[in-house]
Parts: structure tokens; C-alpha cells; sequence
């Protein structure tokens, strides 16, 4: 049974309602549905029914008043090919629109590669004269359409976008037979299919094919609008429209804002109409404010009439602070998002409801990203109209061709096709910030030709040739591109660095796992990237680790947005924060949300790495190579780099405390001189000694303020004051001061620092070339140390009775890092050559392979420990050096291995470091 439903535009373009209005006469099929068993359910499977079966208006950018929704139980049968339509044949089968074949809610449960949909209706009596528009939202791959017999519009190809039939032609009064013919034939096809298989295995899911997507019919004027182009034009205070419509009428747009008009054009359809949006209310994610649109057509054969929205932004991208980033309203936003495939264990491509439709990007912003990475998909327009009205940022993948590396010629031009009207259809979308045509070289070809097809259809958006360009892209790098984007699962220093014309971004990375018994879709099958974590505990400390990690990387490595894989299991991948089923959240919320914020605050220079090693970097052009150091006591700026002395770099370090005179806020005590602090004095900045005095607190004491593309540091005890260079001297300096270091056209760049990781990394001094032993500070086990036996790294008692080789073996030589100057490296006393390194997380010994891969792994951080000193690996971001059952490893305190989590982590990652056992 379907309903006829009228919509009412609520102005504020937060909410379509919709109410019944007229009931329509049933189906004469006698088929029936019933869902078939579920492998998994969620919270939404029992309310779908035939007769609610996604109710709501389906295209929240272009409503009309009247439409019928054709949602609900079809015919169905399977069919080898769609040359013999079963026009006036009642069809055995039930399947429930607008669920994919393949899922348990369609009622069908399999896979056919060409397949029929049969019902009737009955158009309204109020529709006559109108014409009556079959409005598809996606097909799966190839359509045919027939109404009463009669074959109505051409082949549509193309199972992403959606597209309209003209049908008037065709009706009669009274009950109309529409078949609709679908071949969705998936494996070996030559055109676009995401992560579709037949048979659905590792990274790759359950086909989706058929009807999708809603299913619609609706009444137009002789004359009427088929789609609203607008792109904001903020800096000129306007909306650019183009009323896409019959030609040669007059076209009025009113934009609306809490039900009142605030701007109005009038224009031929098919023309730029500049409609004035006064004062504009941008639209971000932390003000997602969306204006209304009301458009009409005017003049012989006009009155047409819709209603739309939109959001008032720009997207760009600037060289702020000397490294080039992504914009939005003219400033850097870091974009940290997931990997949302879009899968639902009951619909497969089709979310059950609208509310669960809307429940994964809810939670999501609830769990503190800004940015949805929507991955080799495309959604219905309701899940884009939900990230706008949310405040999410969205990155649009195209889906993959099959082939996954070598592509066929053949298939270029249905990817092309396809390609074109996924951009021109979404290109009004208000949260789509980047266009990603490729993914990891799959199906990758002519990159740098597509780029230029993207920015031919939409310039306003940058575009990502090729997500994972360093993973497997089979093509050079296209010149052409907005974006560096790396994918590093195991998080680790090997992302590339920004240049003059592209952002750096890390496209996936994370992975983490856990199995939840009873939401599993195989249970016992789950994999993930990397290991499973056996509890929430273990799952969120490894999230947090990795995720600090990456806020490390915004200033030190200029990168400027991230994408965790991912929000939910699928099938059988367990790396979600919740199950497959929506029904279990695995890490604990508050923690994901706390580390999310705080990678946001780095990037917006309210936080700079409490408790770390920073190093602040002067972000005025021209002088991005200066850090702010002391010298003599006195700050001040110098170019600081990997060729600079080690005193330069330790001198350009600074250790971020909690503020001496409020914790909130920031004091910087000195790498190499402990207990010196960063303070002014006669607005002067220099390090001198804390005499714990309140006057001294007061001095050393800074707040983290936004400042421009990173940290404005305001004194404590002389608010508006910010600390700024000047001729490479560092002041205090206040806007409006009369000094030569106060204000000035340059003061906002001169008082904005990037806090990076420390040009020094170590946080504690082992003596360079010189031969020590390292002993187990864990109680009970004090009389251990580590040393190397046949290849690997262990811990045994030495003591003055132990043999000589034993003790040479538990001798090593403090290095340099191979990786890192700042870091160390150890080599064997008795294997000269040899170096302590790890691989597949166990430590050993093994010669220098000269590879950038060997040397980050032989590299450590020393870094203060629990009564001595740890060791960080370089590579392995989050890990150090441990103890655990007489072998060595690196170990993080929130790991999943047997060898990472236990109460005596803390102690067991510290080693005292004592005089060799062999000179």
C-alpha cells in the first residue's frame, strides 16, 4: 500500500515533514513480503513494514508540495535478461522497495544479475494536466522502464545517481501497470561498483542491486525546475543560483532565514541569478546554520514552484604560517573525519530508516569529528541534507571500477558518465569540502585528465586525485592535484610532507579491532587491520595513543586532516567504534571525544602538547624556519633545522607545563637547563631560574589563544599581551603598545606560533659513544637486564659471577639515532655493525640494512621514566621498549597483544641506566 503524502517546507531548513494526505489505491499484485532471516539486526529492522517503508520526502534540495511515494511491496522475479518484460503477469515473488536483493529486509535474500519489479497505481484525479514525473533515487546498474505496456524514457546506466521519467504519456485512469527492469550483473562489469562482490569477502561486502533508493512519482507544470545549482559566494555576499528548467521562462528565488525573506533575484532559467544574502551566517561545523530557498517559475506556461536550502561557505585553500592547508570561510579548519562505508547488516546499501540513516552521522559528531569521509559510495540526498544540518564536512569518493588495478579501456567511459553526473548532482551540497575520484591506485587511470573533468564540472572544491597515492596508485602523480594523501594504518612518521600547491592529509589510518560476541556477522570471522583489542579499555587507551600521535603531525608535519577507519564494523570487519549492528559503542565515548578535541584545539592553537616536547616555529612569511630559543638567557629567533647543532635544537625545545600560576594555562621550562623557564621581564621573554615567587609564576605563565594558522601565547599577568619577535629578539607586545614591538601590520603573524613536536625528541640524555648496560627497574626482577641472545632481546640476571659473554652481550654502545640525531640507536658491544631494533614488534639484534625502514626501527627516544629512563620507538608511534616474561618487545599501554597491557606497564618500559658490564 502506498500513501499520498503533501510535504510541508518548514522555513527554517532544518526539518521536512511529511503528513498523509490522500490514500491510493492498493496494488492488484497478490505477492506478499516477508523478511528473510537476518544475519544481523538493528535497532530500526522491526519497524520497517510495507506500508513505512522510508516515508520521507527524498530530495530535500528541490521539494514540491505533491508527490506519491511508490516505497513498498513490488512484484518481483528474477529473469535472464530484460528483453521480455512480463507486462500484464502477476509476479510470484514480494520484494520491499526500496532494499537491495541481496538484503534480508527486501524479502529476497539473493542475487539475480537481471531482475523485474511489477506493481500498479492509481495517479491521483487532482494530478490531471499535470505531467507526472517516475523519479528514481538510485538503480543498480542498468533501468528499463514500462508503463502499461509501453517502454517510457530511454536506458538509464548508472547506479549512483538518480534520474526521472517522463510517464504521462503512458497513463491511463485507473489502475497503471509499471515493470521496472534492472541487470545488476557486479563482478566482471564494466562499470562503477564500489566495494560490491558476489562473493563479498576481506574488505569487499554483499552486492547491492536493483532499486535502492526511493522510488517516486510526482506532478509537474508543462514548464518546471529540475534542479538548483547554488554555490555561495561569501566574499560577494550572495548566493549564485542557476534554475536548471524548461528554457526561455523567468525564474524567482527568495532566500529565507527564520521564515523571513532576505534576498530575492529574478532571471531566465538556465542563467546565474546573484541573490543577496546580507550579513551571511557562514556555515560551518560549529555553526551549521542553513538558509531556506524558494524558487518559482513566472510567465506564459510558468508556476512551477520548490523549495530548497543551502549553507553560506567557501572552501579554498591558503598558505597560512608557511604551510599550505585547506580552508573554510578563509580559514584552516583540520578535517578529522572517518571512513563511513555505508553498509547496514539488515539493508546492506539501504539504511533501515531515515533515523538510523541519520543516527551514524549524530554519532559521529558526538564523538567529536567534523569530517565524514563518505567511502566509494554515494548516499541518498537525505543522509547529505543530515551532514549539513549536523555540521559535518564531507569528503565524496567516487565509487571503484571491479578491475582493482589493471582497468579496462572499455569501462573509462560508463566511469566517466558516471563520474559527471555524481559531481553535477551533489555540487550543491553544502558539506561536500573535497571530491576524491580515485582510491589507492583501484581502477586508476589518466589521473591527471579526470582531475581536470572534476574541476570542469565544479571548481569551487578541492579535489583528491587519488586517496592512498603512496599505498598503490598505478599512475604517476597528476600535477594537477589539491591533495597529498597518505594512508598509514600503523600510524608512523612516513607521511609526506605539504608542498606550495598541495595539502598533506593522512586519508586512512587506525583500524583498531574488537569482536563484540552477539554482533558479529560471522561470528568468530571478524578481522581487522591490524590486532584485536580484547576489551573497551585496551581499544580506547590504543585509540588515544595513536590519535595523540596525529596531533603531533598538524605543525611538525603541516598535515591537515585525518580519517580514522572507521565508525562501524562491516560485515566482517570489526574496526568500528560500534558493531555492525549500531547496537554496541566499543570505545568509551568520552575519551574518543576528549583526544578528537583536542587534536581540533592544536589545530586551532588553544592547545600545544601539554606535558610534551614542543618547539615554536614563527609563522610570519618569510621566516617559517625560525623557532623561538633562548640564547644567553635571552629569546629570541633563529633558522633551526637538521643541519643545526644539537644545542640549537635543544635550546629551541621546551618542555609544555601546566602554568606555574594557573594550570589552564602554559609555562615552557628549558630542555637542557631544568628548571629555567620561558618568562618576560621589562617585556622582554628569557629563561631564568623559577624562585618560586607568585611574581615569577605570573611572568612564566601563558594562555594558548587562536591565533592565525596556530598559538597566540597571551601573558598571564598582562592580558592583551601576547608573546611576538621582533628582529629576532621575542617581547611581550600588546596591538595597541607604544613600544617598537607593539602592534604593527604584521603583529597577528609575529604573535602566532606553531607548536611542533621538539626539534630535540629525547626528553632525557644517554652519553654518546660510550658503552652501557640498561637494568629492569620492575621490583622483583632488579637484578635483570636487557641483552641480545641468538638474534633476540631478553632480560636474564647478570651479576659479577655471570660469563663474559653474557655480560657482553648485555653491553651496548649509545649511538646517534640512525633515524633521528635528537634519538638513539643501540649497537651490540660484541657484534659491531649489529643495532637493537624491532620487527613485528619483538626487539633483536640484526645488522645495519641502511634502509629508511631499518634505521627508524634501530631508533629510540629517551625519554623520562617510572625511576629511569624509556624508550620510545621512532617508528612504531606510542610504543616503548618493554619487558614481559624474559623477552623484550615494543609494547603500548593500550595495546591488544598479551605483551602490552598490565598494571606494571608504567615500570616495566623504564630501564636504569648503569656503567657496562663489558668496557
Amino acid at each position: 500500500m502506498s500513501s499520498f503524502r503533501r510535504v510541508l517546507s518548514v522555513v527554517t531548513g532544518l526539518l521536512l515533514a511529511t503528513t498523509a494526505a490522500v490514500a491510493v489505491a492498493p496494488t492488484a499484485s497478490a505477492a506478499t513480503w516477508q523478511p528473510k532471516p537476518f544475519q544481523l539486526t538493528t535497532p530500526w529492522t522491526a519497524q520497517v513494514s510495507p506500508t513505512n517503508a522510508l516515508p520521507e520526502y527524498p530530495r530535500p534540495q528541490l521539494v514540491r508540495s505533491e508527490w506519491l511515494n511508490l516505497n513498498g511491496v513490488w512484484e518481483f522475479a528474477g529473469a535472464p535478461n530484460l528483453d521480455s518484460p512480463p507486462i500484464g503477469r502477476t509476479l510470484s515473488e514480494g520484494v520491499l522497495v526500496p532494499y537491495p536483493i541481496e538484503s534480508a529486509l527486501s524479502g529476497i535474500k539473493r542475487h539475480e544479475d537481471n531482475m523485474y519489479y511489477r506493481r500498479t497505481v492509481t495517479v491521483p484525479s487532482t494530478w490531471s494536466g499535470k505531467r507526472v514525473k517516475l523519479n528514481f533515487g538510485a538503480v543498480t546498474w542498468e533501468t528499463r522502464v514500462w508503463v502499461n505496456g509501453v517502454r517510457v524514457g530511454s536506458t538509464h546506466t548508472g547506479g549512483y545517481d538518480a534520474f526521472s521519467l517522463d510517464i504521462t504519456s503512458a497513463l491511463k485512469s485507473g489502475a497503471n501497470e509499471i515493470i521496472v527492469g534492472a541487470r545488476s550483473t557486479v563482478d566482471g562489469g564494466l562499470f562503477p561498483i564500489g566495494k560490491q562482490r558476489k562473493d563479498p569477502s576481506g574488505i569487499f561486502y554483499t552486492a547491492a542491486s536493483g532499486i535502492w533508493q526511493t522510488v517516486w512519482l510526482e506532478p509537474v507544470n508543462e514548464a518546471s525546475i529540475t534542479r538548483l545549482d547554488t554555490t555561495p559566494d561569501v566574499s560577494a555576499g550572495v548566493l549564485d543560483l542557476v534554475v536548471q528548467g524548461t528554457s526561455g521562462l523567468q525564474a524567482r528565488a527568495e532566500v529565507l532565514s527564520g521564515g523571513q525573506v532576505v534576498g530575492t533575484a529574478t532571471g531566465p532559467t538556465g542563467s546565474h541569478l546573484r541573490i543577496p544574502v546580507p550579513n551571511a551566517r557562514l556555515w560551518s561545523p560549529d555553526d551549521p546554520f542553513l538558509y531556506d530557498l524558494r524558487v518559482s517559475l513566472t510567465g506564459i506556461g510558468g508556476g512551477d514552484a520548490v523549495t530548497g536550502y543551502f549553507g553560506m561557505r567557501s572552501i579554498g585553500k591558503a598558505m597560512i604560517g608557511g604551510v599550505l592547508r585547506p580552508t573554510l570561510n578563509g580559514k584552516f579548519v583540520y578535517q578529522l573525519g572517518t571512513l563511513d562505508q555505508g553498509y547496514w547488516p539488515d539493508g546492506i546499501y539501504t539504511a533501515p530508516t531515515d533515523e538510523a540513516l541519520r543516527f551514524d552521522l549524530e554519532r559521529q559528531k558526538a564523538l567529536g569529528f567534523n569530517m565524514v569521509r563518505k567511502h566509494i559510495k554515494v548516499e541518498p540526498a537525505r543522509w547529505f541534507y543530515h551532514a549539513d544540518r549536523l555540521g559535518l564536512m564531507v569528503w565524496q569518493d567516487m565509487p571503484a571500477l571491479d578491475a582493482v588495478d589493471d582497468t579496462p579501456v572499455a569501462s573509462h567511459a560508463n566511469y566517466e558518465s558516471e563520474l559527471r553526473r555524481i559531481v553535477d548532482q551533489l555540487k550543491g551540497i553544502t558539506s561536500i569540502v573535497q571530491w576524491v575520484p580515485f582510491n589507492e591506485g583501484w581502477g586508476e587511470y589518466d589521473n591527471g585528465r579526470i582531475v581536470d573533468l572534476v574541476r570542469s564540472i565544479d571548481n569551487t572544491r578541492l579535489i583528491n586525485h587519488n586517496s592512498g597515492s603512496n599505498c598503490c596508485a598505478s599512475d604517476p602523480e597528476p600535477s594537477n592535484g589539491d591533495v597529498i594523501d597518505d594512508h598509514a594504518y600503523q600510524i608512523s612518521t612516513g607521511t609526506r610532507l605539504p608542498t606550495a600547491t598541495r595539502v598533506a592529509v593522512l586519508g586512512e589510518y587506525g583500524g583498531l579491532g574488537r569482536r563484540v560476541t552477539g554482533s558479529e556477522w560471522q561470528p568468530g570471522a571478524g578481522f581487522a587491520y591490524g590486532a584485536l583489542y580484547p576489551d573497551e579499555t585496551s581499544l580506547t587507551n590504543r585509540y588515544v595513543d595513536i590519535t595523540k600521535e596525529v596531533g603531533k603531525f598538524v605543525h611538525s608535519r603541516g598535515l591537515s586532516a585525518s580519517v580514522y577507519t572507521e565508525p562501524y564494523d562491516v560485515e566482517n570487519e570489526v574496526n568500528g567504534f560500534y558493531t555492525y549492528d549500531r547496537r554496541v559503542l566499543k570505545m568509551t565515548e568520552a575519551r574518543v571525544r576528549e583526544v578528537n578535541q583536542r587534536v581540533l584545539a592544536i589545530a586551532r592553537g588553544t592547545e600545544v602538547g601539554r606535558g610534551e616536547l614542543v618547539s615554536l616555529r614563527v609563522t610570519t612569511t618569510g621566516y617559517t624556519d625560525r623557532f623561538l630559543r633562548h640564547s644567553d638567557s635571552l629569546g629570541r629567533t633563529d633558522v633551526v633545522n637538521d643541519a643545526s647543532s644539537d644545542v640549537a635544537k635543544q635550546d629551541a625545545t621546551f618542555w609544555a607545563r601546566p602554568g606555574l600560576a594557573d594550570t589552564a594555562c602554559l609555562s615552557f621550562e628549558s630542555r637542557n637547563f631544568p628548571g629555567r623557564f620561558l618568562r618576560h621581564s621589562n617585556s622582554r621573554i628569557r629563561t631564568d631560574s623559577n624562585d618560586g615567587s607568585a611574581g615569577f609564576a605570573g611572568d612564566a605563565t601563558f594562555c594558548a589563544r587562536e591565533g592565525t594558522g596556530g598559538t597566540a601565547l597571551e601573558s598571564y599577568n598582562v592580558r592583551g599581551s601576547f608573546i611576538r619577535h621582533y628582529n629576532e629578539a621575542v617581547y611581550i607586545a600588546s596591538a595597541g603598545g607604544s613600544n617598537a614591538w607593539d602592534g604593527g601590520g604584521s603583529y597577528a603573524a609575529d604573535t602566532t606560533w606553531a607548536a611542533s613536536t621538539g626539534l630535540w625528541r629525547s626528553g632525557a640524555d644517554l652519553p654518546l659513544d660510550q658503552a652501557r648496560s640498561f637494568r629492569v627497574t620492575t621490583p622483583g626482577f632488579t637484578d635483570r637486564y636487557l641483552r641480545h641472545q641468538s638474534g633476540l632481546a631478553r632480560t636474564d640476571v647478570v651479576n659479577d659471577a655471570s660469563a663474559a659473554l653474557t655480560k657482553s652481550d648485555a653491553t651496548f654502545v649509545v649511538r646517534r639515532g640512525l633515524a633521528d640525531s635528537s634519538c638513539y640507536s643501540f649497537e651490540s658491544r660484541n657484534f659491531p655493525g649489529q643495532f637493537l631494533r624491532h620487527a613485528d614488534f619483538r626487539v633483536r639484534l640484526a645488522t645495519n640494512e641502511n634502509t629508511d625502514l631499518f634505521r627508524k626501527d634501530a631508533t629510540f627516544c629517551a625519554q623520562p621514566g617510572t625511576g629511569g629512563v624509556r624508550f620510545a620507538s621512532v617508528n612504531e608511534l606510542g610504543t616503548n621498549v618493554r619487558h614481559y616474561a624474559e623477552e623484550v618487545w615494543v609494547a603500548s599501554s593500550g595495546g591488544a597483544h598479551t605483551y602490552d597491557n598490565a598494571s606494571s606497564y608504567n615500570q616495566d618500559v623504564s630501564w636504569a641506566v648503569s656503567n657496562p658490564w663489558a668496557p
